[in-house]
């Protein structure tokens, strides 16, 4: 048989909850429950389109032109989205990864990031999908294996899944107080405003309508465990939640418009990332990674019903 695009597949399972891990980034090509999507998948014949399941490593979203400083050192990455003439979503996304510690519920997928041209710096991975009574759990830890202090900054990038139909009809809840404005042409910062009586204000649940998102947002309101929250309800009245813990300052929502026309506004893209657009170059929350130091991350979805 000719293997998938996406590499080997681990499944994991727990309960009526089915999650499938791939080879190729290390991402998720599906979770569901009883059948019923949680987040969108992508066919096990398929490439991941738009970034569907993908880690975001060393740094999330765009950066303009591909260039930033650290150290008083300049560095040029590849420009990965010519288009816009940027660098997006790292370095890691069509890379092998390899399955370490598989259990029946819990799979840890883990990579080496070894010195490269525009990223010279060296990094250990593990990101570790874990499934329990309360969904599933995502778990991304990275380590400075180099001499020398490495920025690092990381997303996830998830489609939350309507159920049958598109996201038009679906009711989105997130609490976030400040938009960062993009410039319409290469999605970089520009900005920031208050959401509030604003079309992104979805601090009260609303149906999505025909509105397009393709943001940033930050200041996110959180429970008392420190938990952001983004919930989908369907048609069919579940609700696809996804959740981030601190670590994760920033989420990005997409509503897929320039997908393929089949991919397009099925789900909605709720990517947690430790730092905005553009962060290597402005140095807004990227993490200085020093020698031997690790840090930890993690989101997490469930599905709810009624």
């Amino acid at each position: 048989m000719t293997p998938p695009p996406s590499g080997q597949q681990f499944a994991i399972g727990r309960g009526d909850q089915r999650a499938v891990i791939v080879e190729v980034g290390g991402g998720i090509r599906e979770f569901r429950v009883a059948g019923r999507d949680v987040l969108e998948p992508y066919d096990v014949l398929a490439m991941a389109d738009g970034g569907r399941g993908a880690a975001l490593i060393p740094w999330p979203n765009r950066l303009a032109d591909g260039r930033y400083r650290f150290d008083g050192v300049d560095h040029q990455l590849a420009l990965s989205e010519p288009a816009t003439n940027t660098a997006i979503h790292g370095l890691l996304r069509w890379r092998p990864w390899r399955a370490c510690d598989a259990q029946e519920d819990e799979v840890t997928m883990r990579t080496t990031l070894h010195p490269c041209k525009g990223y010279p710096f060296h990094l250990d991975l593990a990101i570790c999908y874990a499934l329990s009574d309360d969904g599933l759990t995502v778990t991304t830890t990275a380590t400075n294996l180099g001499a020398t202090a490495a920025p690092y900054g990381c997303g996830h990038h998830p489609y939350l899944s309507p159920g049958d139909g598109g996201i038009d009809a679906a009711v989105l809840h997130f609490d976030a107080a400040t938009r960062i404005v993009t410039d319409p042409s290469r999605k970089l910062p520009i900005g920031t405003e208050s959401v509030r009586g604003t079309p992104f204000d979805f601090s009260t649940p609303k149906p999505l309508g025909a509105l397009t998102i393709d943001h940033p947002f930050t200041d996110l309101a959180r429970d008392d465990d420190g938990r952001a929250w983004v919930r989908l309800r369907g048609t069919d009245g579940a609700v696809a939640e996804l959740w981030m813990d601190d670590s994760y300052p920033v989420l990005q929502l997409f509503t897929a418009d320039t997908l393929a026309p089949a991919h397009r506004r099925t789900g909605l893209a709720a990517e947690p990332m430790t730092c905005p657009p553009n962060a290597f170059h402005s140095g807004d929350g990227v993490v200085r990674l020093t020698p031997g130091a690790t840090v930890r991350t993690r989101w997490g979805a469930r599905l709810t019903r009624p």
